[in-house]
């Protein structure tokens, strides 16, 4: 009965399934802009890439032009050539898929044109529900030589983050919720609410921030996170920004998602603070957002398609239903503004395409969106011939 009672405040606190109407953008070509140099706007074109998808959490592209896309009930499928293909690539029936959690992140190792690794984050049922990070071998447009990465990752139906990607040092870094249980967050001793980074076999860095140290888990890079699901490297600078959802009314005011810049063995405060509070020895978000706009994805844009764009950081928002650019100098924030606000739904991923192109999925099937008839999809901004002068 309390496991009951619990789901539905968190259901009535987070939102209305069934609510309003599907989004209006079609993905045919449809005008967008974005706020550009000296007043001028840049202009970009909506395309939809590929549809009927269902909840899609993953976008990766792969060396030789297929495009890798997760489905969160536990299905690993390929865009190629500009299509969809109806082979699945693997299905993990080992997946558990509940509210948030699922198939969730897919990332290819820096070197995938020449050793083939695929490593793919899931939840799956062990005492509980847990999260497992596996890498894979993919050959001929299928998977095998599974080698567990690291797994028994505190999990549950919400807060159970998962974005994996490999930073500029080759390491493999991990994020993970506090499966709705608080204090796990500053606790040492526990994976749940950390940045998590590892070897690409699944060895632990001796450069870690806690090797060495009593009761304290090796594997963790910074901790006090309540549900990233966006991480991403600032060109230039190295910096990690990650994006983080704030709570949802059950378990603190609501609002409060965050933008933070997360560096090795820093406390990010979580629950002790959150929105903007502040409090000695915990790091305070560089953007904070209320009401939430519940952030899910990060990327920052180094492409030629757009270079306007080159060095901003973008995010998808679930709640927010739109886009959100921001400019940086360094870590100071000299602008942001949203694109595409209401026009198809929720959105996740954010992926940049090898031309240049931004990539995103809509998640307006997972329970919480209206979908259109053709949803989930990913999409696709592409400039404007000549409108970008």
């Amino acid at each position: 009965m309390r496991e009951k009672l619990f789901s539905t405040l968190i259901c009535l606190a987070l939102f209305c399934p069934g609510c309003g109407s599907p989004p209006p953008g079609r993905g045919e070509g449809e005008i967008g802009a974005a706020r550009g140099e000296n007043g001028q706007p840049v202009q970009f074109r909506v395309e939809t890439v590929a549809s009927n998808l269902e909840v899609p959490w993953a976008i990766a592209f792969a060396p030789d032009g297929r495009v890798f896309v997760t489905e969160r009930p536990g299905r690993v499928r390929v865009i190629e050539k500009g299509r969809l293909r109806p082979e699945l690539v693997a299905t993990i029936r080992e997946v558990e898929s509940a509210e948030e959690s699922g198939l969730m992140d897919l990332t290819l190792h820096p070197q995938f044109e020449s050793n083939h690794y695929l490593y793919l984050a899931y939840a799956y049922r062990s005492d509980g529900q847990r999260v497992r990070v596996v890498r894979f071998r993919e050959t001929a447009g299928a998977i095998a030589e599974p080698l567990v990465i690291i797994e028994n990752i505190p999990a549950a139906r919400y807060h159970t983050g998962t974005r994996t990607r490999f930073g500029p040092d080759g390491k493999i870094y991990i994020t993970t919720g506090d499966a709705t249980q608080r204090g796990l967050a500053q606790r040492l001793d526990s994976l749940a609410g950390k940045t998590l980074r590892l070897n690409d076999d699944g060895g632990v860095p001796q450069d870690n921030p806690f090797v060495g140290r009593p009761n304290a888990r090796p594997e963790i890079w910074s901790y006090g996170h309540r549900n990233a699901q966006g991480v991403a490297w600032q060109p230039g600078t190295d910096a990690q920004f990650q994006t983080e959802h704030g709570p949802s009314g059950f378990d603190g005011p609501r609002g409060g998602d965050e933008v933070n810049v997360v560096e090795r063995g820093k406390n990010y405060g979580w629950p002790v603070i959150h929105h903007t509070q502040t409090n000695e020895g915990m790091v305070a978000p560089l953007l904070e957002y209320t009401p939430a706009v519940a952030p899910a994805s990060a990327l920052f844009y180094r492409g030629a398609a757009f270079p306007q764009f080159r060095g901003d950081f973008f995010f998808g928002n679930l709640r927010g239903e739109r886009i959100i650019r921001v400019k940086l100098d360094g870590r100071r924030v000299v602008h942001q503004e949203s694109l595409l606000q209401g026009r198809y739904g929720r959105i996740r991923e954010m992926a940049e395409g090898p031309d240049g192109a931004i990539y995103f999925s809509t998640s307006n099937r997972d329970g919480r969106g209206n979908p259109a008839a053709n949803d989930d999809r990913i999409l696709r901004l592409v400039p404007v011939k000549g409108g970008n002068q």
